[in-house]
């Protein structure tokens, strides 16, 4: 019977996260597509044609088509749950959650699932995007589909955690913009890290997202510049510790009693 309650009390938080990111689509799914339009013409195109292949096979703008797609992914889960679960704190209705028999799995479930769904609707758009630009095929799907799903997973719990945190609008936009862009530019979106002399290779090695690119480019391409296993191992990691953190902060009631 409990299950059976926590599975509706779920299915509604889904839901209702769904409908507000479709409700609102003109903010959460036509900007990616428009800017990542413009990346794949400025730097595929124009740039990508006066760089040529970056490895055998390989052109400029085929190569960054996998960072651009998971740019647009962790931004987006990032952006939609640290948004809408510092809403619901905001409109005081998270108290409500809180106070309810159900389970702080199920809240946290919930609005991760809602920010993974729009993290892959938007990925799915930028990959049909670039089909306009490339001819990119998938080498190996089961790798891509993991990859897309543990990348959305791990920034949703991040943006969690920063929703979480957050005392006002202004708190959830300091992490993405000085925080999470960086390391995305920085995560071997347009380069290859391996390309990168000492001690920068190095120091590149520490940002997750250079993981999560990589593994991603294996997927659609073939290629990476770190180990799979090694990806699989801090993109695993980093979904644990985050949602055992955000579960924590959740049953404490961190930032969301008053």
């Amino acid at each position: 019977m409990q299950t059976q309650a926590n599975l509706v009390a779920l299915g509604t938080i889904v839901r209702r996260e769904i409908a507000r990111i479709l409700r609102i689509w003109g903010q959460t799914l036509l900007p990616p597509a428009i800017t990542m339009t413009l990346y794949f013409f400025i730097f595929g195109n124009m740039i990508g044609s006066r760089i040529g292949e970056m490895q055998p096979g390989i052109s400029y703008i085929d190569f960054i088509v996998p960072g651009l797609i998971m740019m647009s992914v962790i931004q987006n889960a990032y952006g939609n749950i640290s948004s809408s679960f510092f809403g619901a704190k905001f409109g005081r209705y998270v108290e409500e959650m809180l106070v309810s028999p159900m389970p702080s799995w199920v809240i946290l479930t919930g609005y991760v699932s809602g920010a993974v769904v729009r993290g892959l609707i938007v990925g799915a758009i930028v990959l049909g995007v670039a089909m306009c630009f490339t001819d990119i095929r998938i080498h190996h799907p089961l790798v891509t589909l993991s990859t897309f799903l543990l990348t959305a997973v791990v920034f949703a719990l991040a943006g969690f955690v920063n929703a979480v945190y957050a005392k006002k609008f202004d708190d959830i936009a300091i992490v993405p913009t000085f925080i999470l862009t960086p390391l995305t530019y920085l995560g071997g979106v347009f380069y290859p890290v391996s390309s990168l002399g000492e001690p920068w290779h190095t120091v590149s090695l520490a940002n997750p997202i250079v993981y999560m690119v990589n593994a991603f480019r294996y997927g659609l391409l073939g290629v990476s510049d770190v180990s799979l296993g090694v990806a699989y191992g801090v993109m695993l990691l980093a979904a644990a510790v985050l949602g055992a953190f955000g579960l924590y902060l959740l049953r404490r009631g961190v930032g969301l009693r008053a």
